[in-house]
């Protein structure tokens, strides 16, 4: 999985560099030559090994980190299916993507030289559950608490633009890569306990680690791209497609299902809008641009990941 070579010599600048896709992005663009600047926090002053200190708790960020940088790339926030969402764990969640996410704007505003490019992430959670029709990048976000938390997460990015920034949105599904979500579903199907979630009916969104990458990479070359994205694979899959091909893959029966109610009791509000709420989108601005998808087909991305 890689960058490419045409973005060579510039200067990213990651927030939420420890998690899922930053541990996979960094390698990438450091094995083309791209400089990176991590931001890292409980650092008094910025650090050796391409790292620079901040506090987005206390919105605390030197402007001179971002000053002249080509791109922002923001992966800040908890990760959303970690615990039930109770009240602490909600604000948990909110604070850790609205506070990250000003406190980058706030600096880019500040700039002399405001950054050329800022990805923010986001999600498919934006648009609810909507699993009839395709759903567009300019439909409006849906209701609960997770499509509000993505629409705010979403409009505090996007006032970089003031500064004249890009700003690029990508809204992710179920990123299908070594870790996240998979990592949590293997013990269960290496069983065979695993199965479709509720009625197996629902859509689930994913894409490709290899295709977050490239997807970024898109996103630093093609200047057309600006606003939300749908950062999904174009194979539609729901929750029983899913079991059956990772049951196939691991040659494991993938027949039992998790019913509803227990999905319900066991990790409520969470569960139903993370696993059977599902969501109808269509990657139709990637595709619009040219983007060739590196890994469409659910079954490879599996086999990638277990590789």
């Amino acid at each position: 999985m890689s960058i490419g070579g045409t973005l060579s010599r510039m200067r990213v600048v990651i927030s939420g560099a420890s998690g899922f896709v930053g541990s996979w992005l960094i390698p990438d663009l450091l094995s083309r030559g791209i400089e990176v600047v991590r931001l890292v926090r409980g650092k008094t002053a910025p650090g050796g090994g391409g790292e620079a200190s901040w506090d987005p708790s206390s919105g605390r960020l030197d402007p001179a980190i971002l000053d002249g940088a080509d791109v922002i790339v923001n992966l800040s926030g908890r990760n959303i299916a970690s615990r039930r969402w109770t009240a602490a764990v909600k604000r948990e969640l909110w604070e850790s993507r609205i506070a990250s996410t000003r406190t980058l704007v706030r600096a880019i505003h500040a700039c002399s030289t405001p950054p050329a490019l800022m990805i923010s992430a986001s999600a498919t959670g934006v648009y609810g559950a909507r699993d009839e029709i395709p759903v567009p990048e300019d439909a409006p976000a849906g209701s609960g608490f997770l499509p509000s938390l993505v629409r705010a997460w979403e409009q505090e990015a996007a006032g970089a633009a003031a500064a004249g920034t890009r700003v690029v949105m990508l809204r992710f599904g179920m990123i299908v890569g070594r870790g996240g979500a998979l990592a949590r579903m293997l013990p269960a199907f290496r069983l065979g306990l695993g199965g479709p979630v509720g009625n197996g009916r629902q859509t689930w969104p994913w894409i490709a680690m290899e295709d977050v990458l490239g997807v970024i990479e898109r996103a630093m070359a093609d200047p057309a791209l600006e606003g939300p994205i749908n950062a999904v694979a174009p194979q539609e899959v729901s929750s029983r497609e899913f079991a059956r091909t990772l049951g196939r893959i691991l040659g494991r029966p993938a027949i039992l299902p998790v019913p509803a109610w227990m999905i319900r009791v066991v990790l409520g509000e969470m569960g139903s809008a993370l696993l059977l709420d599902g969501v109808h989108v269509k990657p139709a601005r990637l595709l619009d641009s040219g983007y060739t998808f590196r890994v469409p087909n659910l079954a490879s991305a599996i086999r990638k990941a277990l590789d």
